[in-house]
């Protein structure tokens, strides 16, 4: 054992401070079982002992009462049809970072399916399936379904539809081919979901002696992948299948022809610059030709354009004729799920439907069938998904309380469980690191939130570099993020960080909204997966409490929630309702978490002591993460004799440039990932003595040792070559 002795700061002359800079290259060895930041014991096993993940009210909750929160990671495509030594490696790495939750995702396509019908997965990939689910069950780590992103008809489908041609030329890129955005107009594409779904469900793993029915780790089934009934024609899905296109026009000529009786009626309600107002979609509209069009556009139905008067009447009608439409494909679904015995949890979809009265509708569509479930993204730049040189989105999310990755908060339903199930911090963005702790904090703990999936986990290993191989930026591999894990993991399933108290609810009446009545302002700015809210309840609301929309029987105005006794201007910062969180705001953006058994420091803290439940860091870094927390399970950091030091700061890619004003990647470098050491120095509440053990790349003990005695230590992330610590107190 090689023993560094550690000076304390205060004994430094300033001219002798280690350099500011110290950047160090990412290294990983074959992983063992002696790590130290192994969290597989902390995982409760197998999945399924407690019964099905149900919902209660706002909680997802075992059939014998337990309560649980879902850590987890998205695992999509052919990633999930892997040989069995990489399944079993997979599931121990997982374990081992502290995730018990896997979405597998759209695992449904062409490829993964019989050759010649969309109901049936291949026998060889279902054997794959059957495995990895199996070794992830055995690992305590539950595993979900998000099979279905635009269903792709076989040859063999075709006698069952109206025009299996027309599907199988409509649409473009990945989804082409596909029935996204057509689904909920006709039966007879619903019917292939439902079957691929059911089918399933019937189909007994060898591996569990089980019926996927009948599998407790099966913990939650989502009917469909980022689609919903209001963006059908946005992309022009249903223009392009001119047999569909006359069906949703039919139905929805009939159900306006129950409403206002005659053609007459229906010019009466909506006026005559309603009727044939979208000419590039449909001319020479009358209902007695049944060839009313139901634009289904979730941007025509945004408070941008609702509020025209020529055409208001005609999108509030419509908007109500989708809801219903949906709501019946949904249900025709669940019944289908239900009717297998299946008793886990149900997600109508993910993916919101723009804002004002097509969002409420298409949210409370979801609600009527279980847990809220959403998206969202943050940062990324000119390769979309992937990295290249060009303009960036380079901010941090700290810059502006409840904004970013956390905005997606002001979709929850106070009755309901809220998952997160896709989200990332993309590449390029520096402050990446942010992320995993703003999540785990502020929305699994504060807001209470029940279930997280970043997108994606692409490998049983992490990945060095800031791409994933194969999968661009969408990247959860990566050290900045996963590598956190066992830091906020332990905190979550501590259950340490109390829930807020509700500062801003917004009240829903759903028959109001066929009026367009909503009873509160509401703006959301929405770019393809990115999306932020802004309204009566500021984004500022959701670092300081709870926020959620509530169904309510009549309607309501919402107020401005009160936040003024949680705000000190002077001083600028945020306190949550729960006293354990503070967020400063102004020249130096970061936030702390004081709670029993972790501390915690994110962001760009200033040159000088910031105080956490008694502890204290002076970091020297611009940015960066700082948390401690007990090694123990059941005892705090004051109880503990084992503490995880986890850090991390900015990271790049070998050679990697930026322009001077950080808003332009000059170029991306190497996949070889360079890491910034952090440099901090940590004030104890009480001396302490004992030592620290440096820890390799995989969280393994090293030869190295510090020697710690009194009350500060010092810790240079660029000179060990680290970011995790093992502090071993002497008890």
């Amino acid at each position: 054992m090689k023993k560094i002795f550690l000076i304390p700061l205060f004994l430094f002359p300033a001219f002798l401070l280690p350099a500011q800079k110290g950047w160090f290259e990412f290294q990983e060895k074959p992983a063992s079982d002696q790590s130290v930041i192994d969290m597989s014991d902390w995982l409760d096993k197998p999945a399924g002992k407690h019964g099905f993940m149900q919902n209660k009210d706002d909680k997802f909750v075992f059939e014998d009462g337990t309560e649980i929160k879902i850590w987890g990671v998205n695992i999509a495509d052919n990633r999930i049809f892997v040989e069995r030594p990489v399944a079993r490696k997979w599931a121990s790495y997982l374990a081992k970072y502290g995730v018990n939750g896997v979405r597998f995702h759209k695992f449904s396509r062409p490829g993964y399916r019989d050759e010649n019908v969309s109901t049936q997965l291949s026998l060889e990939y279902l054997d794959k399936l059957d495995f990895f689910s199996n070794q992830l069950k055995d690992q305590g780590i539950y595993y979900g379904w998000s099979h279905i992103y635009g269903h792709s008809p076989q040859p063999g489908d075709s006698a069952r539809l109206l025009s299996y041609s027309e599907i199988k030329n409509a649409g473009s890129g990945h989804l082409k081919g596909t029935t996204i955005g057509l689904v909920h107009f006709t039966e007879d594409l619903q019917d292939l979901s439902i079957d691929l779904t059911v089918n399933m469900l019937n189909h007994k793993n060898p591996y569990t002696g089980l019926r996927y029915a009948d599998d407790p780790g099966l913990s939650f089934i989502e009917l469909q992948n980022e689609d919903n009934i209001f963006f059908a024609t946005t992309e022009g899905f249903l223009m392009q299948c001119p047999t569909y296109k006359a069906l949703a026009c039919r139905e929805f000529s009939k159900w306006l022809k129950n409403k206002y009786g005659s053609h007459e009626g229906l010019v009466k309600a909506w006026g005559k610059e309603a009727i044939d107002a979208f000419d590039k979609n449909q001319t020479g509209e009358h209902l007695d030709k049944e060839n009313i069009f139901p634009m289904a556009n979730h941007v025509l139905m945004s408070s941008a354009f609702i509020y025209r008067p020529d055409i208001r009447k005609r999108l509030l009608d419509t908007a109500l004729f989708l809801f219903e439409q949906q709501n019946k494909f949904y249900q025709r679904y669940a019944k289908a799920i239900r009717a297998t015995g299946y008793k886990g949890a149900l997600i109508g979809s993910c993916w919101q439907a723009g804002d004002n009265v097509a969002h409420l509708y298409n949210l409370y569509s979801d609600y009527l069938i279980g847990a809220i479930d959403r998206h969202n993204y943050y940062g990324g730049g000119a390769g979309g998904h992937n990295m290249s040189e060009g303009k960036l989105q380079n901010t941090s999310m700290l810059s502006s309380p409840g904004s970013g990755l956390m905005s997606v908060g002001m979709q929850a339903v106070v009755d309901r469980p809220f998952a997160y199930s896709e989200w990332f911090d993309l590449s390029p963005n520096e402050w990446i690191a942010e992320s995993v702790p703003l999540i785990a904090a502020y929305g699994m703990g504060l807001q209470g939130w029940d279930a997280s999936y970043a997108y994606a986990c692409n490998y049983p290993h992490l990945v060095n570099g800031l791409e994933a191989p194969n999968h661009g930026v969408y990247n959860a591999d990566a050290p900045m993020h996963m590598g956190l894990y066992p830091a906020v993991a332990r905190m979550i399933y501590s259950n340490e960080i109390k829930e807020g108290g509700y500062l801003g609810i917004q009240k829903v009446h759903i028959p109001s909204l066929a009026e367009g009545k909503l009873g509160f302002d509401m703006n959301i700015e929405q770019d393809w997966d990115q999306k932020e809210f802004k309204g009566t309840i500021p984004p500022k609301t959701l670092v300081i409490g709870k926020v959620g929309i509530e169904f309510v029987n009549q309607f309501e105005e919402t107020p401005a929630p009160q936040l003024s006794s949680f705000i000190d201007t002077t001083a600028q910062k945020l306190y949550s309702t729960s006293g354990q969180l503070t967020w400063s705001y102004g020249k130096n953006n970061y936030f702390t978490v004081n709670a029993p058994s972790t501390k915690m420091w994110v962001g760009f803290l200033p040159r000088k002591k910031v105080e956490s439940g008694g502890y204290t860091l002076r970091c020297e870094n611009p940015f960066a993460v700082v948390s401690l927390n007990s090694l123990e399970k059941g005892k705090t950091l004051s109880d503990a004799s084992r503490i995880l030091i986890s850090t991390m700061g900015r990271t790049r890619n070998k050679g990697m440039e930026y322009n001077a004003a950080g808003d332009s990647l000059i170029s991306k470098g190497e996949p070889q990932l360079m890491m910034e050491g952090v440099r901090f120095t940590l004030t104890f509440p009480q001396n302490i003595s004992g030592k620290i053990c440096i820890l390799d790349h995989n969280g393994e003990r090293t030869d190295e040792w510090i020697d710690v005695k009194g009350k500060n230590i010092r810790l240079d992330g660029g000179r060990y070559k680290a970011y995790y610590y093992e502090l071993c107190l002497d008890k």
